[in-house]
């Protein structure tokens, strides 16, 4: 846990000397001048904050990934069972036309995988000692053909390109919104630094605001290449396959109760019957991603 936490501030901490950086390298003026809004400047500000973060998350995800879990990448396998993981991994690239990914296993009672990577050509699949021990041959080529599929469809970069749309978005629109806001309660124009201050501090509510509506959007990507990914699996490894592993993970969350279940069960969201909270869930109902295959041709 602490590792995680030190990588995460690490991270935080590069982006700001990176955003700091670019900012000054286009020198971007002021924003906020004591004539009102500049709002090229604010756009270009919006921009390079909106897409600087998503982008270095992308291009640092698979390093990230490795040492927040970490993960053991499979150099030379060390049994058959690490032998049959690579290979099935080779034939489903081989499939889709793109690079050997790397391959690595994490300890976690959690049956769960990803892929990640800022390249559909150099991308990371692992997966963890509960999915290993939890499921069958036939129960892991679904998954793997879903992580897969994840990584063919590019589906990393895209999600990062909407992101940091968004965060445009909300930068923007929130400086925006925040400016009127304070200039219709300014009482005392001589009062500038007093409401510089109140300014930030509005900004920062409507970012807040903003930002719930644009993790709706988000989401909604998400669940939807869930969706394209659980296709993409059934298409190239069989559609039975992939309802199968849906089924055994359904079958080993009914098993767990939900207090009991560990964070990173929770997170996989894929349990959450409420409507509200459902729009914030990165993953589809697996009751509806089942659905959706069995209606398949």
């Amino acid at each position: 846990m602490f590792k995680r936490i030190a990588l995460f501030l690490a991270t935080n901490l590069a982006i700001i000397l990176v955003i700091s950086f670019i900012l000054s390298l286009f020198n971007v003026q002021p924003y906020l001048t004591q004539y009102g809004l500049n709002y090229q400047s604010l756009l270009i500000y919006a921009l390079i904050i909106g897409f600087t973060g998503s982008f270095i998350s992308l291009f640092i995800s698979k390093w990230m990934a490795i040492h927040a879990f970490n993960i053991q990448l499979i150099d030379r396998p060390a049994n058959s069972a690490e032998s049959w993981l690579v290979a099935e991994v080779r034939k489903l690239a081989n499939q889709r036309n793109i690079g050997m990914p790397d391959v690595g296993i994490y300890q976690s009672p959690e049956p769960n995988a990803f892929a990640t990577g800022w390249n559909k050509n150099k991308a990371l699949v692992a997966v963890s000692t509960g999915l290993l021990q939890t499921m069958n041959q036939e129960e892991m080529e679904g998954v793997l053909g879903h992580e897969i599929s994840h990584v063919a469809n590019g589906d990393m970069v895209t999600l990062t390109l909407i992101q940091g749309v968004v965060n445009t978005f909300v930068i923007f629109f929130a400086r925006i919104a925040a400016f009127f806001v304070t200039q219709f309660f300014r009482r005392d124009s001589d009062e500038q630094a007093q409401d510089g201050f109140v300014y930030y501090g509005v900004a920062i509510l409507f970012e807040l605001l903003f930002g719930i509506l644009a993790t709706m959007i988000v989401m909604w990507f998400s669940r939807y290449r869930e969706f394209r990914a659980d296709a993409g699996s059934a298409r190239y490894v069989g559609k039975d396959k992939m309802i199968k592993a849906l089924q055994r993970l359904q079958q080993l969350m009914d098993k767990t109760p939900e207090d009991d279940r560990a964070p990173a069960f929770n997170a996989m969201k894929i349990s959450g019957h409420n409507r509200w909270l459902a729009l914030f869930s990165s993953h589809p109902p697996l009751e509806k991603r089942i659905a959706a295959l069995e209606k398949r041709n």
